[in-house]
C-alpha cells in the first residue's frame, strides 16, 4: 500500500499534519495517528462503556474510562501488528514510508520494491504472528492471579482482542494479511503476481459474503433480531473489506495489463519538423502519410505538436510564409520518451511529466510517434480512447 511519504514537520499544513498526528518514529519508521481513529475510540466508549458498567457494577462511571483504555489497547495492538510488517520487510531491504493508525485499524505503506512470493507471505503473516504473541503474553499474565479487578478486565480484553485480530487477519482474502498467502500461491503457480492479486481479492469478497451470512442473514432466517452494535460492526467491517477486496481486484487487473502499455505500440506515427519550418513542410509530411507532426527546437528536442485543425485553416497562399510554430501547441517540458519504454517503467516516467501528449523518439533522438495520455489509460483500463481530433485545448 505505497503512498507518497508524509514527512513530519512542525508546520500545520504539512502532509503529516493534514493526515493525522505524528507520533514520532519507531525503528526509523514514522508513525501517524489519523484523526479518524478518534471516531472508533468514541464508538468503543459509547458501545462498550454501558456493557462494562452493566457487567461490573463496581466500576460505575469509570466503566467509560475502562472502555477508552480498551480503545487505546486496541491501538497498541494494531501498532505492534504494523510494526511487525515493517520490521520484517526491513530484513529484506524493503523501505517503509510510514505506519498510519486509523479508523480501520492501520496500514503500513511501503516504497517501491521488488517482491517475491515467499517473502511477501512472511512480511504479511508477521503481523498476525505478533498479535498471537501478545495474546499469549496476556494469557500468561492472567494466570498469575495477581491483577486487580480493572487490570484483569483490561488484560482479558487485550488477550481476546489480539487473538481475534490475529485470527481475522489470517483469513484467505485481501485486504487481510492472509490474502497475501492466496496471492503468493497463485503467483507461484502462474508466474503472475497480477493473477494472484485478483484471486486474493475475490477471496476477500467471499469472506465478506460469509460474514454477512453468518452475522446477518442466518439470525434473520432463524427469526432472531440482530444486536444493533453487532449489526453496525458487521456493516462497517464488511464494507471496509469489500472496498479493499475490490481495490485489490482492480489493482491486479490493471497490473496485468501493464505489458500492453508500450510507447512504440500505442503511439501514432509521427515525424519531426524544425521550429524554423513552415506550414508547407507540415503539409508535405501529412501528404506522405504522417498522422502527427511534432515541432522540434534548435537543439532537436520536441517542443510542440501541430494542431490538425489549425493546419487545415491556413490558406494555401500563406502556407510557405506561415511558421509551423503558429499552428502548433506546446508540449510540456521534457515530454518526449524513448520508443522502447513500456510497462511500469513507462507509467512511472509519464507520471513525472505534465501535459497529455508525449513525443516518441528513437535511439538517435528522431521523432517516430506521438503518444497521448488517453491511449495509455485505454491500454491500462481496457477502455477505448475517445476520438480526439482537436488536441490543442488539452495541453494548454
Amino acid at each position: 500500500m505505497a503512498e507518497p511519504d508524509a514527512r513530519q514537520s512542525a508546520k500545520p499544513d504539512s502532509p503529516a499534519r493534514r493526515e493525522g498526528i505524528p507520533l514520532g518514529r519507531i525503528a526509523g519508521v514514522p508513525i501517524v495517528l489519523a484523526y479518524s481513529w478518534f471516531v472508533i475510540a468514541a464508538f468503543t466508549v459509547i458501545v462498550y462503556g454501558p456493557v462494562l458498567a452493566r457487567n461490573n457494577p463496581m466500576l460505575g462511571v469509570s466503566a467509560y474510562l475502562v472502555a477508552f483504555a480498551y480503545a487505546v489497547l486496541l491501538l497498541i495492538s494494531v501498532l505492534v501488528h504494523e510494526l511487525a510488517h515493517a520490521l520484517t520487510a526491513k530484513i529484506y531491504g524493503w523501505p517503509t514510508q510510514k505506519i498510519v493508525l486509523n479508523l480501520w485499524g492501520g496500514h503500513t505503506q511501503f516504497e517501491s520494491f521488488t517482491s517475491a512470493p515467499g517473502r511477501s507471505v512472511l512480511v504479511a503473516l508477521a503481523g498476525p504472528a505478533a498479535n498471537f504473541v501478545l495474546a499469549g503474553g496476556a494469557w500468561l499474565l492472567l494466570g498469575t492471579n495477581s491483577l486487580g479487578s480493572v487490570a484483569e478486565i483490561l488484560t482479558n480484553i487485550f488477550m481476546w482482542a489480539n487473538f481475534l485480530i490475529g485470527v481475522f487477519n489470517v483469513l484467505p482474502g485481501l485486504p487481510l494479511d492472509g490474502g497475501r498467502l492466496v496471492e503468493s500461491i497463485v503467483w507461484k503457480a502462474t508466474g503472475s503476481q497480477a493473477k494472484g492479486t485478483v484471486a486474493a481479492g475475490w477471496g476477500g469478497r467471499i469472506i465478506v459474503l460469509a460474514i454477512a451470512y453468518w452475522f446477518l442473514l442466518r439470525p434473520f432466517l432463524a427469526g432472531d433480531q440482530p444486536d444493533f452494535s453487532l449489526l453496525m460492526i458487521t456493516i462497517l467491517v464488511g464494507g471496509f473489506l469489500w472496498m479493499g477486496a475490490s481495490a485489490s481486484i482492480q489493482q491486479g487487473t490493471l497490473r496485468g495489463r501493464l505489458p500492453l502499455v508500450s510507447a512504440a505500440a500505442l503511439a501514432t506515427p509521427a515525424a519531426g519538423v524544425p521550429s524554423t519550418g513552415t506550414v508547407r513542410d507540415a503539409l508535405r509530411l501529412g501528404a506522405a502519410g504522417t498522422k502527427s507532426v511534432v515541432v522540434c527546437g534548435p537543439d532537436g528536442r520536441p517542443q510542440g505538436v501541430v494542431d490538425p485543425g489549425a493546419l487545415a485553416s491556413v490558406p494555401g497562399a500563406a502556407a510557405d510564409t506561415t511558421s509551423v510554430t503558429a499552428i502548433s501547441f506546446p508540449l510540456a517540458a521534457g515530454a518526449y520518451i524513448p520508443e522502447w519504454s513500456k510497462g511500469q517503467e513507462l507509467i512511472q516516467f509519464l507520471s513525472q511529466l505534465e501535459g497529455r501528449h508525449y513525443a516518441v523518439v528513437d535511439h538517435n533522438g528522431t521523432v517516430t510517434g506521438l503518444l497521448t495520455q488517453e491511449a495509455v489509460l485505454a491500454a491500462i483500463t481496457g477502455k477505448r480512447p475517445r476520438n480526439d481530433r482537436h488536441p490543442q485545448g488539452q495541453t494548454r
